[in-house]
């Protein structure tokens, strides 16, 4: 069986099994002999929040904050958690970067693939079960907490009446369970300050989140992000002085495309960063 190309499948094909302790990981980091408080030194990796999505009357729109952090430090404040997998599909990662950059990048070629061999697209189950089962394959590493990833997996299905809405939101748990949920998804640390607002908007105010206009849909998703990033020191703001936005795509029948900097500036302006003195 050939496995060019694929170096863990022919590991896997001659047996070849390495495991790796939360000690072995913690050393990896420490000089030669080190010993004392170094030998103690915990692993630091980069972990990114918050992304949320929500169904609006065209589609789904689906974005994220920017800050990447390692316990209390502040890594990075213009990482990427929306990332298109396809014409037709996004993923939206909190947790680890790191392993959540790779489910994309496997999934992205994993879809080419199927594409191009089979002539047709993978269907939605399988792109779920696609994203399941390389969830699953990381438990280990996120049972020793270096490697968790919650994403939220955002699609346009084509094959719905065209006078529908095509727009699915699914979520997922650290084992690899898929949920669909109809109007809304968030994940990462400041989902908890801003999933019982989506609830109270979606039944009580305004009417269903899915009849919202694309103005509307943006102006709510940023005042939630604004309002996570208030009470959650993982997730960032819109910071006006380094020009950093949340990310933003829409997933409508005519593809994906991102919200230009100037309509989130706008929107920032004039919904979000108001001067109430």
């Amino acid at each position: 069986m050939s496995h060019k190309g694929d170096f863990l499948a022919l590991l896997k094909s001659q047996n070849c099994h390495i495991q790796l302790s939360a000690d072995d990981l913690n050393s990896a980091s420490l000089p030669l002999g080190a010993t004392g408080d170094a030998a103690t030194h915990q692993l630091e990796v980069a972990e990114g929040t918050t992304v949320i999505a929500v169904r609006y009357q065209d589609g789904i729109l689906i974005a994220g904050d920017r800050r990447a952090t390692a316990g209390t430090s502040v890594m990075y404040d213009r990482a990427e958690k929306v990332l298109p997998i396809d014409e037709y599909s996004v993923l939206a990662i909190s947790g680890s970067p790191a392993i959540a950059y790779e489910m994309a990048r496997v999934l992205e070629h994993s879809f080419q693939y199927f594409r191009r061999s089979q002539l047709q697209e993978l269907s939605v189950e399988g792109k779920l079960r696609m994203l399941s089962r390389l969830i699953r394959e990381n438990l280990p590493m996120a049972l020793q907490g270096i490697g968790g990833v919650i994403p939220i997996f955002a699609l346009y299905d084509l094959n719905h009446p065209e006078d529908e809405n095509g727009g699915k939101i699914y979520f997922y748990d650290a084992l690899g369970a898929h949920f669909e949920n109809a109007a809304f998804a968030v994940s990462g640390s400041g989902s908890v300050w801003i999933r019982g607002i989506l609830r109270y908007l979606d039944r009580w105010e305004g009417g269903p989140l899915a009849e919202m206009d694309l103005q509307r849909a943006t102006r709510t998703v940023l005042r939630l992000l604004d309002t996570a990033s208030e009470y959650d020191v993982a997730t960032s703001g819109y910071n006006p002085k380094s020009r950093i936005f949340p990310t933003a795509k829409v997933i409508t029948r005519e593809g994906i495309h991102d919200l230009p900097e100037q309509q989130l500036d706008e929107i920032y302006t004039e919904f979000v960063d108001v001067d109430y003195a």
